[in-house]
């Protein structure tokens, strides 16, 4: 059975529980998934300081939990310390910004709709390092950060779809993107009620662990293959 860890930079319990309650039916039974909060460090990432704590953080937590895992999402739409934990972890990691862009590039040009004044820079910084800021044709930012979004979810919802529609007619983007670990879901419901492609970070992110599978060697069931042929592997997963 793969075994998933996913590392919550910030120190919000809720939203951990948040990341595994929607991941666990996107990836089935077949996967074990542990999880972990960063023990010190922001209840939100919304500044350039928390985003550096949250990076140690996430290096930090990684370090506290055994060896052997087969994958790791870095759960925090902004991905701190993706590279150094990729560096360093042996097996493979995703990020919910990296995953979600990757995904929302191959539709053509994307836009960002996520909580937090000063998450703009950061993005872009990120859309650059992936090789992704050609792709990204727009960010509209809410002032609230994820923490205070989620504390009232339907109101939540209705801010986040004002944007995204004003995002898709100002860019004229072939996907808009939800990015936050807290907003987890939200960009399924409003890809329901939308008329143009809308990408959920965190769905994002588990579409991605699942495409890991094959190249695992792992089988629906999660039985490890080895020696069979990448046709076949691909037909298992």
């Amino acid at each position: 059975m793969p075994r998933l860890l996913i590392i919550n930079p910030n120190t919000s319990a809720q939203v951990t529980t948040m990341l595994h309650e929607h991941l666990q039916p996107m990836l089935g039974e077949a996967w074990q998934i542990d999880t972990v909060t960063a023990r010190f460090g922001g209840a939100y990432i919304a500044s350039e300081a928390a985003y550096a704590i949250a990076a140690h953080a996430v290096l930090d937590a990684w370090s506290t939990q055994p060896a052997g895992y087969d994958a790791i999402l870095v759960g925090c739409f902004g991905d701190p310390g993706l590279e150094a934990l990729r560096e360093l972890a042996g097996c493979p990691v995703v990020g919910l910004a990296d995953a979600a862009m990757r995904e929302a590039a191959q539709a053509g040009r994307f836009a960002i709709v996520t909580g937090g004044e000063r998450w703009e820079p950061i993005l872009r910084r990120l859309a650059a390092s992936a090789g992704l800021l050609d792709h990204l044709c727009g960010l509209k930012v809410l002032k609230e950060s994820g923490g205070e979004l989620l504390a009232d979810p339907d109101q939540a919802l209705l801010k986040l779809e004002a944007a995204a529609r004003e995002a898709q007619t100002e860019t004229e983007a072939d996907a808009i993107v939800i990015g936050g670990a807290a907003l987890a879901g939200m960009g399924e419901s409003l890809a329901a009620r939308l008329p143009f492609a809308v990408i959920d970070n965190v769905s994002a992110a588990a579409r991605a662990l699942q495409a890991l599978a094959p190249a695992k060697g792992w089988g629906p069931d999660g039985t490890r293959y080895t020696g069979l042929s990448p046709e076949l592997m691909a037909r298992l997963g």
